[in-house]
């Protein structure tokens, strides 16, 4: 018999009222259920962080998501902080450990927008806390008084790199992605591979070539991944890696 398939999820740190709470947005729940079918386990960032080998000895995979807090920029060796730049060093450490113990395991990870950037500057690579002030670079940020609908919604075309991985899935050699964020990535880390790229010359995906798969996009896939065949069809393929990891670790 197969064992499930369980997929640890780092949470954010956040205040509510007067306590803090380990959170986790419930679209990228949803997402590993309904379309990777896979089960998510969230995984507490504490400050020390918890051990990440004792978590990983029991998953089959690692989904970083999505926040409205960015990257400390000392850690990526970027120009100092500003006022009003939220953070979450919590998080930080805690993705950054599991991040480092899941590539040396060669555990399937998919990296999601704030996650990709992790996954970045875990291998090594920098990025730029202010896409929008780079001269050549367009706005990536969602317009913070529309709907969330139109935050989410189709914003730019990307390509697709020729023979990747996104542009199988997708079955074309362009895709239309939304577009939410205010940071991204600068120089790509050794030992990435550019999957897409904006109009604007911004990586907007990369893969590792070192590992059975390890996946950065810097959209927002988990959105109504049901609607959406390519979303869909990145979960459906992390979720197939992390199957078939579960049946590596049941055969050993």
């Amino acid at each position: 018999m197969v064992s499930p398939s369980w997929v640890g999820l780092p949470t954010d740190s956040t205040m509510l009222g007067h306590h803090r709470f380990a959170a986790a947005g419930e679209k990228y729940i949803r997402a590993l259920v309904e379309a990777a079918g896979v089960t998510p386990v969230l995984l507490p960032s504490l400050q020390p962080p918890l051990p990440a080998a004792p978590w990983l000895d029991r998953l089959q995979g690692l989904l970083l998501t999505g926040a409205v807090s960015n990257i400390e920029p000392h850690l990526y060796a970027g120009p100092p902080s500003w006022p009003g730049n939220r953070h979450d060093p919590a998080r930080d450490a805690n993705a950054l450990s599991l991040l480092h113990e899941a590539l040396a395991r060669d555990l399937p990870v998919l990296a999601i927008c704030r996650g990709f950037q992790e996954l970045n500057v875990a291998l090594g690579g920098s990025l730029h806390p202010r896409v929008h002030e780079v001269p050549g670079l367009g706005d990536h940020r969602e317009d913070p008084q529309a709907a969330v609908e139109v935050q989410y919604g189709p914003a730019h075309a990307v390509q697709l790199s020729e023979g990747g991985w996104l542009a199988g899935w997708a079955g074309a050699p362009t895709a239309t992605v939304n577009s939410v964020h205010g940071q991204g990535i600068d120089r790509l880390a050794d030992g990435l591979r550019v999957e897409a790229i904006a109009a604007d010359g911004l990586i907007e995906a990369a893969r590792s070539t070192s590992h059975r798969f390890v996946l950065g996009v810097q959209w927002h896939p988990e959105w109504r991944v049901a609607d959406n065949r390519f979303y869909h069809s990145i979960f459906h393929a992390f979720g197939d890696a992390c199957r078939r990891n579960s049946l590596t670790a049941d055969r050993s």
